[in-house]
């Protein structure tokens, strides 16, 4: 055994003012008193003339010598010398995903072991030793910077959590490796249950990290799918299935709940390591908006991980988006495009016919017509013969094949590309509300805006005049056009989200605020700033509502599903370091084993306050007047030779 700091033994200095302290007489204050009988003691020492008295055997005094040379031996660090994983400078990388949640070592979690062997190499670590420690979930996080502060990265080991998605080894392994810059003595720990995924090879000259394996069994069986489809006017449909990672065979019942309310069950047996697909054959008749399904088992089959035990889907209708089209003519190349976008259900109008029809439509196309009152909803207008209210035609003009995009970004530009392009003839517009997104000669060919709470887009030329319908960025232009147009959906997820995933949000055009609430009640308010909204906070499983708010009002609600599918997370059988792939190779072999410091002065400043406390209990016993009750303490017999007290 050796000491970190030998200097600390000076404090046994302190052992000499304690025992003069018991030798030195003390000055009492003369009392009269009716009697002196329970003053024996008193009387003795008064009977001494010098101020010094002979040291007694006083049980007290030994107490108090123990816990001062025990606090000294905790000052002075006593340590032995251990095996360690790494010294020197270590980013050490804890697998905080979703299947480190699995109880297959002794009923806890692989991530509280994990944690365990963490701490034992924060614990065997020396002084000269840093280390970082990082968790490695859907975002990586540094919890600490390398530092050689054990408490400090207690304290983190002691907040860590594990998540519920998958972990992003890639970023991990690359931010750990950006640590051994300058080092001459780097090494990286990766503490997991081998769930690394398609992970890249490190930076050049960075060694291969030492891999810590944990986890005993495979023996898991999850919900991998989860979905429900409805064709426009149809009831819906349901399709689930579960899968058996382990080496037995599962009895399962899978439980089927329609807005929270009980509504369906299924059971099966699935053999080791297979699927089990679940359709349910009749349609639900009733409505619902929210499904979810819980796996439940009708044996002793073991099951390790309870994540992937439930599920949750969102109805999913396939909306058709209706489309009233009309044409001062034919115009194969308009009808075309708008037969082959998907979820686009196009009606002609009779051009002979300037009124509109009463019913509502999604999006209006008119080619080369206008009706005598234009509608109140989005409008995509080529080659308009006259001006209107909203906009002003000019004069035609003449050709060129000048065409350019404009800088500024907008979804409706998105890959297109018009370099080829050209123009026989085009109108001159104006359009105060609009963006010019495309030019020729300095004039506007594509202006798009929104106005009266409309979405508008104009091309002021017959698609005849030009070559743009032969181009490959005529079909790219349509779709990203419909896409612009008011979405039928705030969110279209016709699967839901991954957990971790990042949801991108269509507001409506007049939307305000988005207002998201997680499974466990957390809100979250987002501004509407743009075109799109993103939500990153997707680490929970569950049901999401997404509300959008309009002057303080909610005006509409939509709701999605996050779910642990296709993270690989299921998978919970542990990969041994022979196994382990780490960009596209076998993991290195195991590192020498190094020495490392085991410290245990925690356990003398314990022993040292509990002494503390039974000297403060025979101090104060010694306080109390004997009484019927409460008699005078018997002699205690010191294993000493001849040492007693009262």
């Amino acid at each position: 055994m050796s000491f970190l700091a030998p200097a600390a033994f000076a404090a046994l200095a302190i052992a000499i003012p304690i025992l003069l302290l018991y030798m030195l007489r003390l000055r009492r204050r003369e009392v009269l008193i009716s009697s002196t009988f329970l003053w024996r003691q008193v009387v003795q020492d008064t009977e001494a003339n010098t101020p010094w008295q002979r040291l007694r055997r006083n049980l007290l005094l030994f107490l108090q010598l123990l816990i001062l040379l025990l606090l000294a031996l905790a000052l002075a660090r006593p340590f032995i010398i251990v095996p360690t994983i790494s010294a020197g400078k270590v980013a050490l990388l804890v697998d905080a995903s979703g299947s480190m949640t699995a109880t297959d070592i002794a009923g806890d979690t692989r991530f509280a072991a994990a944690v365990d062997q963490a701490r034992q190499i924060v614990n065997s670590m020396n002084p000269q030793d840093i280390i970082s420690l990082i968790r490695v979930g859907d975002v990586p996080e540094p919890l600490t910077s390398y530092t050689s502060d054990k408490n400090k990265l207690r304290r983190a080991l002691a907040a860590m959590t594990v998540s519920e998605g998958r972990a992003d080894w890639d970023t991990a392994l690359t931010l750990a490796a950006a640590g051994a810059a300058g080092a001459e003595d780097f090494s990286i720990v990766m503490i997991s249950d081998g769930g690394l995924g398609d992970t890249a090879g490190l930076p050049v000259n960075i060694p291969q990290p030492i891999y810590l394996p944990v986890g005993e069994s495979s023996s898991n069986v999850g919900i991998t799918a989860l979905a429900t489809r409805a064709l426009a006017g149809q009831p819906p449909q349901l399709f689930a299935q579960v899968t058996n990672y382990g080496a037995e065979p599962a009895d399962i019942s899978l439980v089927i709940r329609l807005d929270e309310v009980l509504r369906l069950s299924r059971s099966g047996t699935i053999p080791p390591r297979s699927q089990l697909p679940i359709p349910f054959d009749e349609p639900i008749a009733e409505p619902f908006e929210t499904l979810s399904a819980t796996l439940t088992f009708d044996n002793d089959a073991e099951d390790y991980l309870a994540l992937d035990n439930r599920a949750w889907a969102v109805q999913n209708e396939t909306k058709t988006r209706r489309v009233f089209y009309v044409s001062q003519g034919e115009n194969l190349f308009l009808e075309q495009a708008l037969r082959s976008l998907p979820g686009v259900q196009t009606f002609r109008g009779n051009a002979e016919n300037r009124g509109l029809p009463a019913e509502p439509f999604d999006l209006y196309v008119f080619d080369g017509w206008l009706p005598n009152d234009l509608p109140g909803g989005d409008m995509l207008i080529v080659n308009p013969p006259n001006s209107t209210p909203l906009f002003t035609v000019g004069g035609l003009l003449p050709a060129t094949d000048e065409i350019e995009i404009s800088s500024e970004e907008s979804p409706i530009t998105s890959f297109v590309d018009l370099d080829e392009m050209s123009l026989l003839q085009f109108r001159a517009i104006e359009a105060a509300w609009a963006q010019t997104l495309f030019r020729a000669g300095g004039e506007a060919i594509l202006a798009a805006g929104e106005v009266n709470a409309q979405q508008i887009a104009i091309l002021p030329f017959d698609l005849r005049d030009s070559n743009l319908p032969l181009l490959i960025a005529w079909p790219v232009l349509m779709a990203n056009l419909l896409d612009w147009f008011s979405p039928s959906d705030i969110v279209s997820l016709p699967d839901g989200l991954t957990v971790g995933d990042v949801l991108v949000i269509s507001p409506p055009l007049l939307a305000e605020s988005i207002r998201v609430t997680t499974p466990e009640g957390k809100i979250h308010d987002l501004p509407v700033q743009g075109e799109k909204v993103a939500f990153a906070d997707t680490g929970k499983l569950g049901l999401y509502r997404l509300e959008i708010l309009q002057a303080g009002e909610v005006t509409s609600v939509q709701s999605f599903a996050v779910n642990l599918f296709g993270t690989g997370e299921s998978d919970i059988g542990p990969v041994a370091e022979a196994d382990l792939q780490l960009g596209g190779g076998l993991m290195a072999a195991e590192a020498d084993e190094q020495l490392g410091t085991q410290e245990f002065w925690m356990w003398l400043a314990l022993a040292a306050l509990l002494l503390l406390a039974i000297e403060w209990y025979v101090y104060h016993r010694r306080l109390q007047v004997p009484t019927v009750l409460n008699p005078a303490p018997r002699r205690f017999r010191f294993p000493w030779r001849g040492l007693q007290s009262s």
